[in-house]
């Protein structure tokens, strides 16, 4: 059994939807962020830097959703989160999370919490086309190799493309604006387990 804690929309996303995905049996504990929440003692035991998700593993408490999203593959390699270990697939899968993690989780940070840099129109502005950038990258290659990440084969790098696409929904420029991307979109947006998660998460905009 897993708990995650979590915060609707945010980067606990994409480890709900990894377990949905594996089938595991887990309980979910809100850590509601506007009342300040991840800041109290006891969650900060657990994520000593207050902030979602944390996943709790046999009782020890891992962090950044990412690895956690690497750690359910590992732990359920019969789901679909992730090809067969030591194919070149795999390799792949691999360099795709590290990727999104280290262009897009990043920028989006810096995105969301302007406060972080000196948040004057020019910084705005290049932080935005750094992201665009990425969407460039990414659709030129589904374009090229899709519909998803892997080619034909569905993986957890898709669920994590898909949560980082969503947080773009408000941009001047969002990555449905991309033909490839909104496809991969449409595609994960239309399992079942991203389906239970809006359910479950009471999310209703894209």
């Amino acid at each position: 059994m897993y708990t995650l804690y979590y915060s609707p929309g945010s980067a606990s996303m994409v480890v709900h939807l990894a377990l949905l995905e594996a089938g595991a049996p887990h309980e979910l504990e809100l850590v509601d962020l506007d009342a300040g929440a991840q800041r109290a003692a006891a969650y900060l035991k657990l994520n000593p830097r207050g902030v979602v998700p944390t996943l709790v593993v046999d009782g020890q408490p891992w962090a950044e959703s990412a690895a956690l999203l690497m750690l359910l593959a590992e732990r359920h390699p019969d789901s679909p989160l992730a090809p067969p270990p030591g194919t070149p697939e795999r390799a792949a899968w691999y360099q795709w999370i590290v990727y999104l993690s280290n262009t897009l989780m990043s920028a989006f940070r810096l995105w969301f919490y302007p406060q972080d840099l000196d948040d004057t129109p020019a910084v705005r502005a290049a932080l935005q086309r750094r992201i665009e950038g990425v969407w460039d990258f990414l659709d030129a290659n589904l374009a090229a190799q899709g519909p998803y990440l892997l080619g034909e084969r569905f993986s957890g790098a898709d669920l994590l493309l898909t949560m980082l696409m969503r947080w773009s929904r408000n941009m001047p420029r969002p990555a449905t604006g991309w033909p490839a991307l909104k496809r991969l979109a449409d595609l994960v947006r239309a399992r079942r387990s991203w389906q239970r998660l809006y359910e479950v998460e009471g999310l209703r905009e894209w």
